[in-house]
C-alpha cells in the first residue's frame, strides 16, 4: 500500500475545528492501514511529527433522502485522530 493511498482526506467538522487547538487533526483513512503506517503516512504527506494516533471504524447507516421516501446504506470507513508535535500543523485547504 502506498503512503498517498492511506490517508484520504482531512475531515473538516465542529468537533475537528475544537480539536485543531490542540494540535489533534481528523482525517479519514483506509480501512486496512494500521496506526504504525498512518503515522508514516501523515508524517510523509504533511510533513510533520506525530505524537499519537487514535482510529475508530465508523459504521455506516441508513440515511433518508430527503423529498422521497428511499433509504441509502453509507459505507463504513475508518477514522484517524493524529497528535502532532506543538506549533506544528497540517494544512486542510
Amino acid at each position: 500500500m502506498e503512503l498517498r493511498d492511506i490517508v484520504k482526506r482531512v475531515i473538516l467538522s465542529e468537533k475537528g475545528s475544537k480539536l485543531s487547538a490542540l494540535n489533534q487533526y481528523f482525517l479519514e483513512v483506509d480501512p486496512k492501514a494500521t496506526k504504525p503506517e498512518i503515522r508514516k503516512a501523515v508524517e510523509t504527506v504533511f510533513g510533520v511529527h506525530v505524537l499519537k494516533v487514535r482510529t475508530a471504524n465508523m459504521k455506516g447507516g441508513l440515511r433518508t433522502i430527503r423529498g422521497t421516501r428511499r433509504q441509502v446504506t453509507e459505507s463504513t470507513w475508518k477514522r484517524a485522530i493524529v497528535t502532532v508535535k506543538a506549533g506544528e500543523r497540517i494544512e486542510t485547504l
